[in-house]
């Protein structure tokens, strides 16, 4: 019995004691989780198959290795590693020098334009080679050509530019007047119509002459004079006509238009720019009427009198239509005029020329030899005027003035 007892107290004892033990060593268990921890953190993951990273971007890709770029420090403890380290980056290099080495040699893209159409930036170049060699041929300080039809711009030196326009003005004197006037109708010449400088008609301020007469004169002779008794007929005074002018050249798409006479005499206030110009002129030849005395080269009065027109491109350059000259010492020599060779029509415009017969040559036949990009025509509808042509007295021009 006593044996008993002393197993059973033996075996509570050692119960006990194992208990405690646990409880009073409870950091005991916690190192061993923490080595493991720690080997759990030590063990890398082995790289993909293809040695490529999922998350490496595409153009890095392409090179057939991937460097680990990554900024935390590794410590390499065998030399067999640095080994297999340094041939991996040599490899890299060198598949990056021979892409670098494939992209220098390959050949220029070369893009060719669709069948059919020029290449554009060729188109550009030679245009502006060209561009530049009629510019030194000419010495107006302002010209433009446009296409006629579309109203595109084929070459234009300082077109925006104001100036005073000289006689070529009057082109909206004659405008306004056939839109204005019956062609049968008197016009009285006041004595500061008369009294007008050269060019010039002579009109006797004590006489009357028919409104178609005095439209050709202005049109064809340039006649100050003419331009002067018409605008008193038309508005009362030339500074109200002047003001119609200006309104009508607005019409025509000339913004920068603004007119202080009727004859285009130098005035303050008073200018015009080369593309205003070939706006009105495109415009104004768009009238049947209009477009038909532009191209006389010589009108007989009522009396056998002789009106030449001033425009010496009627005779001597191919294609004119029709045009408007014009000087002062102010302006310069100015021009504005319409051409048409087979189904190509081109205005051209000058202001502040000296030489402008040769620049004109020069510019028209530029002008000709441009292409034209298929531009939608935007071209206003001229007014039909149906007159009867009338023949009144009307001295002859006097070719020598100065405001042709």
């Amino acid at each position: 019995m006593s044996h008993f007892i002393f197993r059973h107290l033996s075996l509570s004892f050692f119960l006990f004691l194992f208990c405690s033990g646990v409880a009073a060593r409870p950091a005991a268990a916690i190192p061993v989780l923490k080595d493991t921890a720690k080997r759990a953190v030590s063990v890398q993951q082995a790289p993909p198959k293809n040695g490529i990273k999922n998350n490496v971007p595409m153009d890095i890709k392409v090179l057939g290795a991937y460097r680990n770029i990554s900024t935390s420090k590794k410590k390499v403890n065998s030399s067999e590693t640095k080994t297999a380290r340094a041939a991996e980056t040599a490899e890299i290099d060198s598949a990056i020098a021979a892409i670098g080495q494939t992209v220098a040699d390959k050949p220029v893209l070369q893009v060719n334009a669709p069948q059919g159409h020029e290449n554009t930036l060729s188109i550009k170049n030679e245009s502006r080679v060209a561009n530049s060699s009629l510019q030194k041929k000419l010495s107006a300080k302002s010209a433009i050509i446009i296409d006629g039809e579309s109203g595109q711009t084929l070459f234009a030196v300082s077109p925006d530019t104001p100036r005073q326009p000289a006689s070529t003005i009057k082109i909206l004197t004659g405008l306004v007047a056939i839109k204005s006037l019956n062609f049968e109708e008197a016009v009285s010449v006041s004595v500061k119509a008369a009294g007008q400088p050269s060019s010039k008609v002579n009109l006797d301020h004590q006489k009357q002459y028919k409104a178609d007469d005095l439209i050709n004169a202005v049109l064809l002779s340039s006649a100050n004079d003419a331009s002067v008794a018409l605008a008193e007929k038309i508005a009362g005074s030339e500074n109200s006509f002047a003001k119609m002018m200006t309104m009508q050249a607005k019409l025509c798409g000339a913004q920068q238009t603004v007119c202080k006479t009727a004859n285009g005499l130098t005035a303050d206030g008073q200018s015009s720019t080369a593309r205003d110009l070939a706006y009105i002129f495109r415009h104004a030849m768009q009238d049947d009427e209009f477009a038909q005395r532009m191209k006389q080269i010589k009108v007989h009065t009522a009396e056998g009198k002789l009106l030449k027109n001033h425009n010496k491109a009627l005779w001597q350059i191919q294609g004119a239509e029709g045009g408007k000259t014009g000087f002062t010492n102010a302006a310069g020599q100015t021009y504005v005029g319409k051409f048409k060779r087979g189904s190509r029509e081109i205005i051209v415009a000058i202001m502040g020329s000296s030489s402008m017969w040769m620049d004109l040559k020069n510019l028209v036949e530029y002008g000709f030899s441009r292409p034209v990009t298929n531009v939608a025509t935007g071209a206003e509808e001229g007014t039909k005027r149906e007159k009867p042509k009338m023949v009144a007295a009307v001295p002859v021009a006097d070719l020598s003035a100065t405001n042709q």
